[in-house]
């Protein structure tokens, strides 16, 4: 392998004495970090997919920092180091965590609160940040030419092009203005449908339970367009296999009272008056409007679980020559490194490694003694806190190699968050600890392995930016420590007020409303069915075999397994627009190269273009508005202001239900077509 580290010259040199680690820049990233991380948190559990933060975050702090606060290119990568945090730690959470309302065991919803969120979430983030301090000069310095990290290299050129002049974040910031309108207009006034459902009952007739709907919402726009048409592609194709494939043929042959049956084991409705017709299902108490919901529920969703089970253990094991060479060469590097510390530039300079040892025994001791940390002993919390200290030290090392080669968008980690909650699993098992009791125990294991992962990945991509730009690592270490913290203040809190019970979130707030359309949270209800299934072994195995096969036959079919595995999963109402997205970015993309010019083609290449700012400023505006609107929401007074805002009723009146959602899909129409012509407009150069 080639060290290029001897070679390269930064863009702000050792020598230089450039302003860097100062209060504002610490103050504005962690302000960013919870922004960012609040959006993130909303949009998880929605969609289960989040975006990443640092881009933005630095095209909003050249344009603020120039025109404000006059920062230098250093205090920057500061700004967007800090803010960076709240986006992995909040997919970390919400992947994860919501699983505590699906487990058997009566007290486990309880943990489901403010105060254990925000602990486990400040412990994983200070996990990943505190493992990647011995890494650091491994997999960025020496490894320099080999780990491309695209997008802390895209970050980088960000970065360095705000310094050259120019104003990249003008684009973004149209997106974010358009999308918070947009969302305004549809979540308060009501003028956009948020849910157009275009299944007839004539077409049902003949085609049982399909139905054809898209939560049109400028967030889910923007997200396809920056996955692209592939994996958006993916993503509604599982989506077409559930809703037109195997819910009416489900329909067709399974009884209804069949079905009722299974809602009953499965806890959605609470007795069989229902079998006979449509009826209300726990924990919502949402009216079913026909049986697609309740045959989705009943059967499809522990499909889907075992598609993306497989899905994320085949990511795993493809990856898994470049795991073991990681984690090798991770510790060879640590062993070999004796370079005199005084001699040390300031572009090399790293926290003391003794600060991870040190770190991980007292996350050792707080996760035992702290009463929010599940566990019925000292002992068993003991135990807890060993194995996520264990498989940390693994799975950071293993995320931050490869979000170098393939980019934080494709880093495999829910593949392994399965893999560390099987392996909790088999140790519970291999010492006794069977049955629900230990059920939150394992989730509290795979959610922290999850967010220090994740956290892991960003930072290798933060750490990398620096370097390109030439700024401490030590300080940058400590932002990030700061940005951990702050954002998980932050998420704790976003989580609260959308569990506050409001109109906005069907009147029941989370605890009622995840594993419903309005927030599927597929990631945490698939974490929470494997801790179950293994540890009482009375997983629903041949519906997560059948899902599980579905994985299999994609990747043989050379199709990548897992974004469809969570295409399967996901309601079609929620890939359809993603998709609608991506097909924008595919038309594009095709236009450029019609007319020859660049267009990013390889897995994880960040593209820097208006289209993708634009995007990246709808996925923003969307989720904030949205954060927003149900924090307004939570007070009834307000919720009822909000609600005398409405102009559904009128429109509904005046176009009839049909009229009034082809309207909603008008609206999409015209956000699609905007986002198009920005994207084809002549790109000004970064660099």
């Amino acid at each position: 392998m080639q060290d290029t580290s001897k070679e390269f010259q930064p863009f702000v040199p050792a020598e230089a004495n450039v302003k860097e680690f100062t209060i504002k820049a610490i103050v504005m990233g962690c302000l960013f970090g919870i922004i960012f991380g609040a959006a993130n948190v909303y949009l998880a559990l929605k969609a289960g997919l989040t975006v990443s933060a640092s881009i933005p975050i630095a095209v909003i702090a050249i344009t603020l920092g120039r025109k404000l606060f006059r920062t230098t290119i250093l205090e920057n990568n500061i700004i967007q180091t800090a803010g960076s945090a709240g986006e992995s730690i909040a997919s970390g959470v919400v992947f994860t965590l919501p699983g505590f309302l699906f487990l058997t065991e009566p007290t486990s919803a309880s943990f489901f609160n403010y105060m254990t969120i925000l602990t486990l979430a400040i412990f994983g983030g200070i996990l990943g940040t505190l493992m990647m301090i011995p890494l650091r000069r491994s997999l960025i310095v020496k490894e320099h030419g080999n780990l491309p990290y695209p997008e802390g290299t895209a970050c980088a050129s960000v970065l360095k092009a705000g310094e050259k002049g120019g104003n990249v974040a003008q684009t973004a910031f149209y997106g974010l203005g358009f999308a918070f309108v947009y969302a305004i207009l549809q979540k308060i006034f009501r003028v956009i449908s948020e849910l157009p459902s275009f299944a007839t009952a004539q077409a049902n007739r003949y085609f049982p339970s399909a139905r054809l709907s898209s939560e049109i919402t400028p967030e889910y726009l923007g997200v396809g367009y920056i996955i692209g048409l592939r994996i958006s592609g993916l993503l509604v194709a599982g989506g077409v296999l559930s809703w037109f494939v195997f819910i009416p043929l489900l329909a067709s042959v399974v009884p209804a009272d069949i079905i009722a049956a299974q809602l009953v084991k499965l806890g959605y409705l609470t007795d069989l008056t229902a079998a006979g017709g449509p009826g209300d299902w726990h924990p919502t108490t949402h009216t079913f409007g026909d049986w697609s919901d309740a045959i989705y529920r009943a059967y499809v969703r522990q499909i889907g679980a075992g598609a993306v089970a497989a899905g994320g253990f085949i990511t795993l094991f493809k990856t898994l020559p470049t795991i073991v060479s990681s984690f090798k060469g991770s510790l060879s590097a640590i062993k070999t490194d004796k370079t005199d510390k005084a001699t040390i530039r300031r572009t090399e300079r790293d926290l003391d490694v003794r600060i991870v040892g040190i770190g991980s025994l007292v996350l050792i001791a707080l996760m035992t003694v702290l009463p929010q940390i599940p566990g019925d002993s000292l002992i068993s919390k003991l135990v807890i806190g060993v194995l996520v200290v264990i498989f940390g030290a693994f799975f950071v090392t293993v995320s931050s190699r490869i979000v170098g080669l393939i980019g934080s968008s494709n880093n495999p980690i829910s593949g392994m968050t399965i893999a560390t909650i099987m392996g909790t699993c088999l140790v519970f098992i291999a010492v006794g600890w069977t049955g629900k009791i230990y059920e939150p125990l394992a989730l509290v294991v795979g959610g922290m392995i999850c967010i220090a992962a994740a956290n892991a990945g960003a930072t290798s991509q933060d750490l990398k930016t620096g370097y390109i730009v030439g700024a401490t690592p030590k300080y940058q270490q400590i932002a990030l420590f700061a940005g951990a913290i702050v954002s998980s203040l932050a998420i704790g809190a976003t989580v609260k007020i959308l569990d506050t019970p409001s109109q906005a979130l069907l009147a029941k707030g989370i605890h009622h409303a995840i594993g419903s359309d309005a927030y599927p949270a597929p990631q945490g209800t698939l974490m929470a069915t494997l801790v179950k299934g293994i540890l009482s072994f009375n997983l629903d195995w041949q519906f997560v075999l059948a899902g599980a096969a579905i994985a299999v036959v994609m990747e043989l079919c050379g199709i990548q397994a897992l974004s469809f595995a969570v295409g399967v999963y996901l309601p079609l109402s929620t890939t359809l627009p993603i998709f609608a997205g991506g097909a924008v970015r595919g038309i594009v993309d095709w236009r450029k190269k019609r007319k020859g010019e660049a267009v990013a083609t390889e897995a994880g290449e960040e593209d820097l273009g208006k289209g993708n700012l634009f995007a990246t400023g709808l996925v923003a505006g969307g989720a904030i508005a949205g954060v927003l609107v149900a924090f307004a929401s939570a007070n009834e007074n307000v919720s009822n202001v909000l609600a005398r805002l409405s102009a559904e009723a009128g429109l509904t009146h005046l176009f009839g239900e049909t009229g009034y959602m082809l309207l909603g899909a008008a609206f999409f129409i015209a956000m699609a077509v905007v986002l198009y012509r920005i994207a084809v407009k002549k790109e000004e150069p970064l660099l």
